[in-house]
């Protein structure tokens, strides 16, 4: 169980970090998600993966699952459904105001003008 969640956090985190470093706007934005989902991942697994195991200290209980971890990422994922929404509108207005969706400047310095013309 543990060497497919920890395959699951590496192969998430490669793909993010592959997406990250693309020159569109929209791979990005899905890498920056992906990396989301594997710290979250992370985070949920560091709290000991056991299934079936109350959340909550009873009387008699011996195994119990940390609820600590499971309240940070509710917490995550509600942090990064906002950043992703903001930063989906900032694209979009970039590629609105540009009518391209390069992440990258122009190496001689020149503004874009609307239609390809320099």
């Amino acid at each position: 169980m543990e060497i497919l969640v920890a395959s699951a956090i590496g192969i998430l985190t490669a793909g993010g970090l592959y997406l990250m470093l693309r020159l569109r706007t929209f791979p990005v934005i899905l890498g920056m998600s992906l990396l989301t989902y594997a710290v979250n991942v992370f985070l949920f697994a560091s709290g000991r993966l056991t299934v079936g195991a109350p959340p909550i200290l009873r009387d008699g209980v011996t195994v119990y699952t940390d609820p600590l971890p499971q309240a940070l990422v509710l917490t995550a994922i509600v942090i990064s459904f906002g950043m992703t929404a903001v930063v989906v509108m900032i694209a979009l207005g970039a590629f609105l105001g540009s009518d391209d969706d390069h992440v990258d400047d122009r190496p001689d310095g020149a503004d874009r003008q609307p239609g390809g013309r320099s």
